[in-house]
């Protein structure tokens, strides 16, 4: 596994309050289908709403004590690579809390917990193009 993190995603509890603040630090952001997506250097930082975050990861949080908040997501060039590396955090001792399926994205994507419990996406979204370094770039959504 190359050792990189692609995007982080904050799980936020106001999505509109979330962007103004880190617009207010100087961000510019892209909102897209109630999701806000920042260029980050190499990488990416998402604002996600929380509950929306944890089931996509396969977590019911109704009462809010099981989720962090943070999702790390490490992107891959195909598909196939996404089922490699779930199988290897599962043979380390992980825990798949979702199974890697095709996204609504047009990608294939699937979860894992550490042995700590937090949480990575293994993703390949063929819309975030990577570079030979493994840097993530996000693509340009159009107007807002």
């Amino acid at each position: 596994m190359d050792q990189r993190v692609s995007l982080i995603t904050l799980g936020v509890a106001d999505l509109g309050r979330s962007k103004a603040f880190y617009e207010s630090l100087g961000w510019r952001g892209q909102e897209v289908e109630e999701t806000v997506f920042f260029q980050a250097g190499g990488l990416g930082l998402v604002l996600w709403g929380r509950d929306e975050l944890a089931r996509d990861c396969g977590l019911d949080d109704a009462a809010g004590t099981g989720f962090g908040g943070i999702v790390l997501a490490h992107n891959m060039n195909a598909p196939q690579d996404v089922d490699a590396l779930l199988a290897a955090a599962r043979e380390a001792g992980g825990t798949v809390t979702k199974p890697a399926a095709t996204t609504s994205y047009g990608g294939y994507a699937g979860c894992f917990a550490d042995p700590d419990g937090h949480l990575w996406e293994i993703a390949h979204n063929p819309g975030f193009p990577l570079a030979d370094d493994g840097s993530l770039t996000i693509p340009d959504f159009g107007p807002p």
